[in-house]
């Protein structure tokens, strides 16, 4: 029997043949810690004894929810995590590069084949150069920051073969959420999605990335994609390339718990209706919603492909004054993309907030958040009761294009419509 790109990651680590199902420690190459909760992740790591971390050279630390600083616990709790980073030799990002799932990426800190985990749900988007990566809980990451390894029950695999061409402003953000609609929030809950077919394989990193961030919202434990010629040329542009490269890809006997058909040829603008993930419509059943707020960007959509898709959208028309539009690149290098090629001053021009990346209101934490009874409208990955700001206020998640019809409209539109 063959195996799933899953069980040949496990096997690789672990040195011997794993097939779902096994239980096994095994050894991890990149651990990400950010100011939420890498001060609680620390502090178990000290009380199980730890004095040196496992390799300083294997730690991600940023800071991303709370930046700047916008309390006097987030302050002390950044200080916390740059006194520990400089004890421990481990390069700190701190506040200067943006989103944490986005940064480890794009500075090449985790590659195919390598086992990630990160102490925050949404780490399974590190998925989309072939890793397998999940999120685990802070004591969890305080033994891997101690013994550079953590039990796994290596998870069985369900296949989505997409196939078709998206049509014109439908992407992926639309396919992940119609997924996650059809499967249930706890429909792949402790399983690995491998995406394929010729729909992923002509989709870019960008998208790519979006499909992995949400695998979490239907309970999987990873999402991950063969790596290619694609995945290639992206990690050539990080340093990570090798000769002759390729990665780990399933044996065509591989055994799946399930493999589900999806054909992106058909496919329209898809909306998250409060107040889950899994509660997905097309967007004609909720057109004309009256919204309060857009959120563009996080670590979902907050890349410039995804910057590019709104403004084409956008044009040379405006936003509606009765919206506050908040804009947020997912890192540093996504900025600075979209800023030379004119898309904030665009979007500022078009009367949008533009604002330094970070995760911004996706947690509900920082600012941009909502008051009792008002709509956001929001590209990023869960619209859980008062995931940003008031359990009084309704969340609703879309695509770049439909946040942008959206925006300048002043109520949930099909993108295609403008």
């Amino acid at each position: 029997m063959g195996a799933t790109i899953v069980e040949k990651i496990f096997s690789a680590r672990c040195g011997r043949g794993v097939s779902a199902g096994d239980v096994v420690m095994a050894p991890v190459d990149v651990a990400m810690i950010h100011d939420i909760t890498g001060p609680l992740a620390i502090r178990k790591f000290q009380e199980m004894g730890g004095t040196r971390v496992f390799d300083p050279e294997r730690i991600v630390m940023l800071f991303d929810h709370q930046i700047p600083a916008d309390s006097i616990p987030a302050a002390e709790n950044h200080r916390f995590m740059r006194e520990f980073a400089l004890e421990q030799g481990i390069l700190n990002y701190d506040l200067r590069e943006g989103v944490c799932h986005q940064v480890t990426l794009e500075k090449g800190r985790v590659g195919p084949g390598e086992i990630a985990v990160g102490s925050d749900s949404h780490t399974c988007m590190y998925g989309a150069v072939g890793a397998f990566a999940t999120g685990i809980g802070s004591t969890d990451m305080g033994f891997v920051l101690k013994f550079g390894a953590l039990y796994f029950r290596v998870p069985e695999s369900i296949r989505m073969n997409v196939d078709g061409v998206f049509p014109a402003r439908v992407g992926p953000k639309d396919l992940i959420l119609s997924i996650v609609g059809d499967m249930g929030a706890d429909g792949a809950t402790y399983q690995a999605i491998e995406f394929a077919g010729e729909a992923i394989t002509a989709m870019s990193m960008a998208g790519r990335m979006t499909c992995t961030n949400m695998v979490i919202e239907m309970g999987a434990k990873s999402g991950l994609m063969e790596p290619d010629a694609t995945t290639w040329d992206y990690l050539h542009t990080l340093g990570r390339e090798r000769s002759g490269a390729s990665g780990p890809g399933a044996d065509d006997d591989a055994s799946y718990a399930e493999q589900r058909e999806y054909d992106v040829a058909d496919l329209v603008p898809q909306v998250a209706v409060p107040h889950n993930v899994d509660h997905v419509v097309g967007v004609d059943e909720v057109t004309g919603t009256g919204i309060d707020q857009v959120f563009i960007g996080s670590c979902t959509n907050g890349r410039y492909e995804d910057f590019a898709e709104a403004a084409e959208v956008l044009g040379d028309q405006a936003f509606s004054e009765d919206v506050r539009v908040i804009v947020i690149p997912a890192s540093r290098t996504e900025y600075l993309r979209t800023l030379r090629a004119g898309l904030i001053e665009r979007f500022v021009e078009a009367g949008a907030l533009v604002e330094a990346p970070c995760c911004g209101p996706c947690m509900g934490g920082a600012f941009g958040l909502l008051a009792p009874g008002e709509v956001s409208l929001s590209t990023s990955n869960r619209n859980f009761r008062g995931r940003q700001g008031s359990a009084g206020a309704e969340i609703y998640l879309c695509s770049p294009a439909t946040a942008a019809a959206s925006a300048i409209r002043g109520e949930i539109t099909d993108p295609r419509e403008v």
